[in-house]
């Protein structure tokens, strides 16, 4: 079964005519910066070893983007045209919220520990999800890999404990990603637009506490004792 990514491509054109191609999954940096290497703000809660894994994955993902940058403000206005599976959108928005999508993308794909078990959502990108999708999105996510862990005969845990615990982690990477990017030179769009996709990652976790509360009227016909169920 194939379970690559799809290459995603973002082209961005600002006011002052200037434009940046962004592609997902990105090409690895040849020479990585320091503030790249793991051991540098490396998350809390990170298996990885410098011996393994010199780099952060996620962090790598991110360099050649924000070398595309270079000198962009974050709420500078930019018109984005966005190709993937077959599908064209175009948007005008501003260089933080692009990116809060764009790095959550690289985040998905870029083998970080953490983030992997977004690699399904990552192939079926929605750019700029706002909460209540991005709650359908992982919710349902969660509960198919549930649904084809239990279908191989694994164990599988059918509340959202676990779907918490990941999005709990995935704050924790946020957090120290934005530390670390904040020790980059000119860093600034990219650390506003993690502090978005922060922000996102935060409502959802909240959503996930009572889910009723954001879909639940989405599934009314669900919750009708007189339902068909198939």
């Amino acid at each position: 079964m194939k379970t690559t990514t799809p290459l995603t491509h973002y082209q961005l054109f600002f006011e002052d005519g200037g434009k940046a191609s962004l592609e997902i999954p990105t090409e690895p940096a040849q020479e990585p910066p320091d503030w790249a290497r793991l051991e540098h703000y490396q998350c809390r809660h990170c298996p990885l070893s410098a011996a393994q894994s010199p780099f952060c994955p996620f962090a790598l993902g991110l360099v050649n983007p924000l070398h595309e940058l270079t000198g962009r403000q974050s709420f500078d206005t930019v018109r984005v045209s966005i190709d993937w599976h077959g599908r064209h959108l175009e948007q005008t928005s501003t260089l933080q919220r692009v990116l809060s999508s764009v790095i959550g993308l690289i985040g998905a794909t870029s083998g970080c520990p953490h983030t992997r078990l977004l690699s399904p959502m990552a192939h079926f990108h929605q750019p700029f999800s706002g909460s209540s999708e991005t709650l359908f999105r992982a919710l349902g996510t969660y509960l198919i890999g549930q649904y084809l862990r239990q279908q191989s005969g694994l164990s599988a845990h059918y509340s959202s404990d676990g779907l918490m615990a990941i999005y709990r982690a995935l704050r924790e990477v946020n957090l120290r990603m934005a530390e670390r990017l904040r020790s980059a030179v000119r860093a600034e769009p990219s650390v506003n637009g993690l502090v978005l996709l922060d922000v996102l990652a935060a409502e959802t976790l909240e959503n996930m506490e009572s889910p009723e509360n954001s879909l639940g009227e989405l599934f009314a016909p669900y919750l009708d004792d007189g339902a068909e169920q198939g």
